[in-house]
């Protein structure tokens, strides 16, 4: 009795909500599944009629959503599948169900009210233009999911007819790069070199060490970017000039046990929390036995090191927030059809991932990027920003074939917005620093 009892409380509807179970099926028969909106309001997938009395799902912003929202045809992807319980539940007022119910009509199903702004979506959408890549953007202060943004996309009104071509898309359309992505995190894993170096060094503010543009280790050679020689730099210089030598050099230094550690509290080689999608894990997989090269080549985020761009949204966030992860979420409300709340989420905290003081220190050290360094496209702008720009090669031993990204947190006070954005195959041409800038220039000054 005591198992029935949990099994209705806690593990029915993930059976229910399973691909496997035909009861999903029946449910169809009897509701009409509801609809997803964003946090405005706005309709972002809803059931319509055909003049055959068919029905169909409509998504009226196309390929805008088409990764986070998903689509409900060839099975489900996105929002259309985690959510699929609660949009075929109706609880409309017990009274008109059991009319429907004599009438032999179906139920109208449950609303789902995200998270996500429409205005944030399309000028993300907008930014990234024709590049591969991805955006992620949160609140902070409450872990709400403002943006999820992944490129090369598809229209989700059409997947059926397209099914094969997007199944065979050499680009992989369907793939949310946004949570599903993995990719070498590039300088932006400097923040996690960094905070290792600050926990075993409690004088890291004197840290110095002299660029000459290269640093060589057992026969192993790493330049910084194009060869610039950065002459003596501190640690919070090394970070804001993105200096390879100098956290090569640290990385030499570092306790690999305390390393892994560091990396585990950032959730390396965790389940990440979100239990509204299915990020992947990051990896993380230096060792006692590394060369002197992979250490290099980790501390400044190459080597084996793989991370999405969700993942990186996060620490971003834990850093804004003081060094507190708030759980991250895209589902606000579930409503019924009528708009009474059926379900609420409110902000709860993950855990804290580092200190406050180092969450300060970090801090400190992203707003010199973008004060001085290579993220001082934001110097001047009408709203602070504190952030780590990075650059990821992709092919061995080319350093011209890369990916762009960069992290950061707006009104660095008191955060209001923290982003990640990876541009694929960048090349030297659309920086992600770049399209983030546009993206919040046309948060700041279109409101």
């Amino acid at each position: 009795m005591v198992y029935i009892g949990y099994f209705n409380i806690v593990e029915s509807k993930d059976i229910i909500n399973s691909p496997y179970n035909p009861r999903l099926d029946s449910m169809a028969d009897r509701v009409v599944r509801g609809s997803i909106l964003d946090k405005d309001g706005n309709v972002l997938a809803s059931t319509e009629t055909a003049e055959d009395g068919s029905e169909y799902r409509s998504y009226p912003y196309g390929s805008l959503y088409a990764h986070v929202v998903g689509y409900s045809s060839q099975g489900k992807s996105g929002l259309e599948s985690t959510e699929n319980f609660e949009l075929l539940t109706s609880n409309a007022f017990f009274l008109e169900k059991l009319s429907n119910e004599f009438r032999d009509e179906k139920n109208i199903g449950d609303n789902v009210v995200t998270t996500l702004d429409t205005s944030l979506q399309q000028a993300s959408y907008n930014a990234l233009g024709d590049n591969k890549g991805a955006v992620v953007i949160l609140e902070p202060t409450t872990g709400k999911i403002l943006t999820m943004l992944s490129k090369p996309d598809f229209d989700p009104n059409t997947v059926e007819q397209n099914w094969d071509a997007l199944n065979s898309d050499p680009d992989s359309s369907l793939l949310n790069r946004a949570i599903q992505g993995q990719y070498a995190p590039g300088s932006t894993f400097k923040i996690v070199t960094a905070l290792e170096y600050i926990r075993e060094h409690a004088d890291y503010d004197s840290y110095v060490y002299t660029c000459n543009g290269s640093i060589t280790s057992d026969g192993a050679t790493i330049p910084c970017a194009g060869g610039q020689v950065h002459g003596t730099v501190s640690l919070a210089d090394s970070f804001a000039y993105s200096c390879n030598s100098s956290f090569c050099n640290i990385g030499l230094s570092l306790d690999i046990s305390g390393y892994r550690d560091t990396a585990g509290d950032l959730l390396f080689n965790k389940a990440l929390p979100g239990n509204d999608i299915s990020p992947v894990k990051s990896s993380f997989s230096l060792d006692g036995n590394a060369s002197s090269s992979e250490r290099m080549m980790t501390a400044m985020g190459q080597g084996e090191t793989q991370v999405s761009p969700y993942h990186m949204a996060l620490i971003t966030s834990a850093i804004a927030n003081g060094g507190n992860l708030m759980r991250p979420y895209l589902v606000e409300q579930v409503t019924n059809y009528t708009g009474s709340i059926v379900r609420e989420v409110s902000p709860d905290s993950y855990g804290s991932l580092m200190t406050s003081q180092e969450a300060a220190q970090l801090k400190s050290y992203m707003q010199n990027v973008t004060d001085y360094g290579t993220g001082s496209v934001f110097s001047g702008a009408g709203y602070s920003v504190a952030g780590k720009t990075g650059t990821a090669e992709y092919a061995d031993g080319d350093s011209s074939k890369n990916h762009s990204w960069f992290v950061g947190f707006t009104d660095v006070d008191n955060p209001s917005l923290a982003i990640c954005v990876i541009v694929e195959q960048s090349d030297g041409g659309t920086r992600a620093v770049d399209v983030a800038k546009e993206i919040l220039d046309s948060y700041y000054y279109n409101q």
